[in-house]
């Protein structure tokens, strides 16, 4: 069976890397797709589940971690998944402009889907408080960028009331086609392990994933493709947990800059997805997403962006409640790479600079 198991994995693994046309192609049973849909894609999804297992080694019980690493998407975030949705359900409707409210990912996202769809792109980001990889990007990829003196809810409420009343699309995930493309991680990764994980634990801003998972494991559960349905472990950080603490913050604050929102628009699907599960909402400080960051970077090769370490922070902060020989997902929703500030600033590697070219000196620093 373990052989068979593996077997598996091998050509599922090999027949994706080398067939892979996107989501939508691969999943179009599952979306909201017709013949007619034209599909806007970048090859997005088809992400790698890799085992951590220095994360489980901090557990024990005989755990088994993954980590879904949706940071490997085009645009290095997860969402990806759902803006090709989005973008080719607006390119169905005849759109020719679309906007959204970001922190960063879902600006980077928008704005290269838009570009890929031959649209125009527009995007409202708290002024100051957008990591510059995801800054960088949307310039890039030829969105124009309107930053405002507020947060990202004030962000939202603005795009949401052009979008009622301009012939502009809005891509957030309030947008429900958003929420049936994220949906396909959760199918990717019952492909992969042969069944639902035990835990499915992830990081929670805006809640839309949390809910799209959900989504993505009851379909497959339904059809008969899962044994049994994942609990939903959602992590916040501790100076932006809407969801935790049960009320709206009205200033977030977190290193975390993709999960710094205050009340999230996907609030009550999130809560759905923990309740109908079993599941738990919890908190961790930045300090405790920063140690995850840097296991993960240190010990497995994985550079995930800081909001991406909250699940595993999470997983590692409520451990004793882990049961034995449980499988566990923990999703990193983007690269490190979109915040390089933060990895400069969260090390523990030696950078030696000024060291004069000779080899003499750079043996000395080596130690031979």
């Amino acid at each position: 069976m373990a052989f068979s198991k593996k077997l598996k994995q091998f050509f599922f693994s090999t027949t994706k890397k080398n067939n892979w046309n996107g989501l939508i192609e691969a999943y179009k049973p599952w979306l909201p797709v017709t013949n007619n849909t034209p599909i806007i894609t970048l090859k997005e999804g088809a992400t790698p589940l890799i085992e951590v297992k220095s994360i489980a080694n901090r557990i024990g019980k005989g755990v088994r971690v993954y980590v879904k690493y949706d940071g490997l998407n085009p645009t290095g975030s997860f969402k990806d998944r759902g803006m090709t949705m989005a973008i080719s359900k607006a390119k169905e409707e005849g759109c020719e402009a679309v906007i959204c409210a970001s922190t960063g990912n879902t600006s980077a996202s928008a704005a290269a889907y838009a570009s890929k769809g031959g649209m125009r792109s527009f995007v409202i980001i708290p002024d100051g408080y957008v990591a510059q990889g995801k800054l960088a990007q949307a310039l890039v990829y030829g969105a124009e960028v309107i930053a405002i003196k507020g947060n990202f809810d004030k962000a939202l409420n603005i795009v949401r009331e052009l979008s009622d009343k301009y012939p502009i699309t809005l891509v957030n995930s309030v947008n429900p086609f958003r929420l049936q493309g994220q949906k396909t991680a959760a199918f990717e990764i019952i492909e992969y392990l042969g069944n639902a994980p035990d835990w499915l634990c992830i990081p929670m801003g805006n809640a839309g994933n949390i809910s799209a998972y959900w989504m993505g494991f009851q379909e497959f559960f339904k059809a008969k493709k899962a044994k049994h349905l994942p609990k939903m472990m959602g992590f916040q950080a501790n100076g932006s947990a809407p969801l935790v603490k049960g009320k709206t913050i009205d200033n977030p604050e977190t290193i975390a800059t993709a999960i710094r929102i205050g009340n999230p628009v996907n609030k009550e699907k999130a809560i759905i997805a923990k309740e109908s599960s079993n599941g738990k909402f919890s908190s961790v400080t930045d300090s405790e997403i920063i140690d995850a960051y840097k296991i993960l970077g240190k010990e497995e090769g994985i550079f995930c962006e800081p909001a991406s370490a909250a699940s595993v922070a999470g997983l590692l902060k409520i451990k004793n409640e882990v049961p034995k020989n449980s499988t566990i997902v923990c999703v990193l929703t983007g690269n490190g790479l979109k915040d390089p500030d933060c990895a400069i600033k969260n090390n523990e590697s030696i950078f030696h600079t000024g060291v004069t070219a000779e080899i003499s000196s750079i043996t000395k620093i080596i130690g031979f």
